[in-house]
C-alpha cells in the first residue's frame, strides 16, 4: 500500500473548489484533494454531499466557479473533458458508460480514437489485464451484466493509459459478489502505475482498499486520512460508517 508522507508534489491537487449545475447554486463549497503519482483515493460520504460533482468538477463536466485544480502542475481548471484525456485523465461514469449497440472490442476502439496507431498495442495490454472481454470481444455491450459493463467501461477509459482514473461509484447496483471483483480490480489497475480517484457508496469496503480517503458533507472536507485511520475512527464510524451501510443496504 503507498503511504505518502507529504514529500513531493502531487499529481492531482485541487484547491477551494466551489462548484454547481446552476446559476448560484453551489454543490461544492471549498473543498479541497490531493492525489500523489500511484496512489488510490478514495471519496465517501452521505447521499448529496457532493462526491460526484467533485468528480465531474475535476473532469470539466461540472463548471469550477472558485479555486483551482492542477495536474503534474498544470492548472487543468475548467478543462474540456476532451483536452483532460489528451492530458492523461480517465473517466468512467456510474452509468450509461458503455456503448450498447457495438461489441466490447469496438466499445475499446471507441476510447482510443485519439491515437488509432496504437490500437493494436493497447487490445494487447487491455486483454491481459481483462482477459474476459478478450473472450468475449465479438459481444455486444448491450447484452453484459452490470458488472460486465463496469469492466468495459473502466477498460475502455485504459486505452488511452490515463495518469490518473476517475472512477464515480463503480459497486454501485451491483451484488456483492460483482461489488469484490471491481474491487480487486480496482486495485489491480492502481498497482500498474495508474493514480485512481474513487467515489464510492461502500464506504467500508472503500476504505479497506484505498491509500487515503476524503469524507465529504456538504460540499467540504470533513475528514480525511488513510483508509485504515478513517475506519477506526470512532467519529467517522459515529458520523458517517452507519449512515453509509444503511444506504447501502436500501439501495440494494
Amino acid at each position: 500500500m503507498v503511504v505518502y508522507t507529504g514529500d513531493g508534489a502531487p499529481l492531482v491537487d485541487a484547491r477551494e473548489l466551489t462548484a454547481g449545475y446552476l446559476p448560484g447554486i453551489n454543490i461544492l463549497n471549498g473543498c479541497s484533494l490531493e492525489a500523489y503519482p500511484g496512489e488510490l483515493i478514495g471519496i465517501i460520504g452521505p447521499n448529496g454531499a457532493g462526491k460526484s460533482t467533485l468528480l465531474k468538477a475535476l473532469f470539466g463536466l461540472v463548471p469550477v466557479r472558485a479555486g483551482s485544480v492542477t495536474l503534474g502542475g498544470e492548472d487543468i481548471t475548467n478543462l474540456k473533458a476532451n483536452k483532460l484525456v489528451q492530458a492523461g485523465v480517465g473517466f468512467v461514469p456510474q452509468t450509461n458508460n458503455v456503448f450498447p449497440s457495438l461489441t466490447i472490442e469496438e466499445n475499446l476502439q471507441m476510447g482510443l480514437f485519439l491515437r488509432p496507431k496504437k490500437l493494436a498495442e493497447r487490445l494487447e495490454s487491455i486483454y491481459e489485464l481483462f482477459p474476459v472481454l478478450g473472450n468475449r470481444r465479438n459481444q455486444r455491450a448491450g447484452g453484459l451484466s452490470g458488472g460486465e459493463r463496469q469492466s468495459v467501461a473502466m477498460a475502455r477509459a485504459l486505452m488511452m493509459e490515463p495518469q490518473v482514473l476517475l472512477l464515480d461509484e463503480p459497486s454501485a447496483g451491483l451484488s456483492p459478489v460483482r461489488q469484490d471483483e471491481t474491487f480487486i480490480r480496482t486495485r489491480k489497475i492502481n498497482k500498474t502505475g495508474v493514480t485512481v480517484i474513487m467515489v464510492e457508496q461502500n464506504a467500508r469496503r472503500c476504505l479497506q482498499i484505498c491509500d487515503r480517503a476524503y469524507v465529504l458533507d456538504q460540499g467540504r472536507n470533513s475528514y480525511t486520512g488513510t483508509g485504515r485511520e478513517l475506519a477506526d475512527d470512532p467519529k467517522v464510524i459515529e458520523l458517517y460508517l452507519g449512515t453509509l451501510a444503511a444506504d447501502v443496504e436500501a439501495a440494494s
